[in-house]
């Protein structure tokens, strides 16, 4: 099973946000960080933004943060929310199923079991554990950490209802 780019990419930027605990970040910091093209970042971000995983501030002050602590973020949850979906092969989608075999067959139930297997491995590890060595992958995301900037330099405006 691989994961597509947009997942693969989700879970590099949630990584890289999560070892910036204290500033907002650029995309363009997470981009350049990680070779990836920005503007396809850019939707990704958005995304994790409606899910929540990550917090977006717009504007020129702006940036990314994670939307809850890392260890609220589980592997599972993001990889299930992120991929388009998980038919391994031809015989899990049952309305385009042209499979002559699939009635005598027992591929989708040991795939089945397999993919229920892999989301048990995933489903047991968070953000948390994935950046438990934050100075290190500082060091190894380089230049890119000097873009980011400290939360505690935004001016953020309340509403009034928050006041």
């Amino acid at each position: 099973m691989r994961l597509t780019d947009h997942t693969d990419y989700s879970l590099r930027t949630l990584i890289y946000v999560a070892v910036h605990p204290d500033e907002l970040v650029h995309v363009q910091s997470v981009a350049e960080a990680f070779d990836i093209p920005k503007n396809h970042l850019v939707k990704i971000v958005q995304k994790l933004g409606q899910l929540g995983f990550l917090h977006t501030v717009r504007g020129r002050s702006g940036g990314i943060r994670l939307g809850r602590a890392p260890e609220r973020i589980g592997l599972g949850e993001v990889v299930r929310a992120m991929e388009p979906d998980f038919a391994l092969v031809e015989c899990f989608h049952e309305d385009e199923n042209a499979c002559v075999i699939t009635s005598a067959c027992h591929l989708r139930s040991v795939l089945g079991d397999a993919l229920r297997a892999y989301f048990a491995v995933l489903d047991r590890y968070t953000l948390a554990d994935l950046v438990d060595k934050p100075a290190v992958l500082q060091r190894l995301l380089g230049n890119a950490v000097a873009t980011a900037i400290p939360l505690a330099h935004i001016k953020v405006k309340r509403r009034a209802s928050e006041s």
